[in-house]
């Protein structure tokens, strides 16, 4: 396993981080087939797990709570908050009124008394970043979180965020949770050149394109798994992006072939060969997925290689655009670009 220092804070992480959204009812992984994944995780040498409050609605924070349970120091352990918990309208978003009651929750169902890192899941619109940098700064001040972070903030929020901290004397984020993989580069053109800026720990999560790049997606097969029953638009090959990353992936795997290497160790390599990344975050659903990506753990592509993925996804680009979780409000609500 490498180890790098998450941004600025001095802390070294492993390259590979272990996502628990797929604990508990989501990806139907058990308590028992839980640790298994951090037991695992653990002796491979990763050492921080990553969750959030609203993957189960809180079911993920409780079982990764019973895994690392007699070993928190060994870890460095994240959560985040800002997405919405249920119905009620004030359980969601970055104000200080739910932070400060959502990361009690958390620490609650963690079973621990501080978080390392915690992240606004989402950017909120309607919280001014004083409103939030100021409430971080006091949970951070009262020993509840080590760090601040975001995720999935567009380039523009990140460097609004940086500007608020500094004139309002306020802690700032160290961190940036964007999705980044071989088909989706577009943060290459914009979040990555801000991260690099401002000395900010990246934690890219669905590396495998939800799992368009684990090697379970092929032409000609059939697609089995939760996510294609789930989300089955993302995989129908009657979409235009979807037979583009189709097309990239059988490509794609003539690459990893041929470099003596699985797609899963391509894709993982990939992004951790990005100099403003930190770590890919991996999210096993089961103990024989982990195995597979911990494979990626020592994997170093040349460049060679990463001049082939070039070739097929040029840099800065998505295959897959509308997925993105960062487009502007005013682009999804007519009412918001109107006068």
């Amino acid at each position: 396993m490498q180890y790098r220092t998450l941004g600025r804070t001095g802390v070294q992480v492993s390259t590979l981080a272990l996502g628990a959204m797929n604990f508990g009812a989501i990806g139907r992984t058990t308590q028992d087939e839980a640790t298994a994944i951090v037991d695992a995780a653990l002796d491979a040498g990763i050492n921080l797990i990553d969750t959030a409050d609203m993957y189960g609605s809180g079911e993920s924070e409780e079982m990764v709570g019973k895994a690392i349970a007699g070993r928190r120091d060994d870890l460095v352990l994240a959560t985040k908050a800002g997405l919405p918990i249920g119905d009620e309208r004030n359980h969601r978003g970055s104000s200080r009124r739910w932070l400060v009651t959502e990361l009690d929750n958390s620490l609650r169902r963690l079973g621990v008394d501080h978080v390392d890192l915690y992240q606004i899941h989402r950017w909120d619109p309607t919280t001014a970043d004083e409103e939030t940098l100021s409430a971080l700064t006091d949970l951070q001040r009262a020993g509840k979180i080590r760090y601040f972070g975001s995720s999935t903030f567009p380039a523009h929020r990140l460097v609004q965020a940086q500007w608020a901290a500094r004139a309002n004397h306020l802690g700032r984020y160290v961190t940036e949770q964007p999705s980044y993989s071989i088909l989706q580069r577009g943060i290459e053109a914009h979040v990555l050149p801000v991260t690099e800026e401002y000395g900010l720990g990246v934690l890219a999560w669905s590396p495998l394109a939800s799992g368009w790049l684990s090697g379970a997606v092929r032409a000609g097969r059939e697609l089995t798994g939760n996510r294609s029953k789930v989300v089955p638009e993302r995989f129908d090959t009657a979409v235009p992006a979807n037979r583009a990353r189709l097309d990239a992936v059988e490509q794609l795997v003539q690459v990893a072939d041929g470099a003596g290497l699985t797609l899963i160790q391509l894709a993982l390599g990939f992004v951790t060969a990005h100099p403003a990344v930190t770590a890919a975050i991996i999210g096993p659903r089961t103990p024989e997925h982990l195995q597979a990506q911990l494979a990626a753990a020592d994997t170093v592509l040349p460049a060679d290689v990463l001049d082939a993925i070039d070739a097929i996804v040029a840099p800065g680009t998505d295959l897959a655009a509308h997925e993105k979780f960062d487009t502007p409000p005013a682009l999804l609500d007519p009412a918001l670009r109107r006068r």
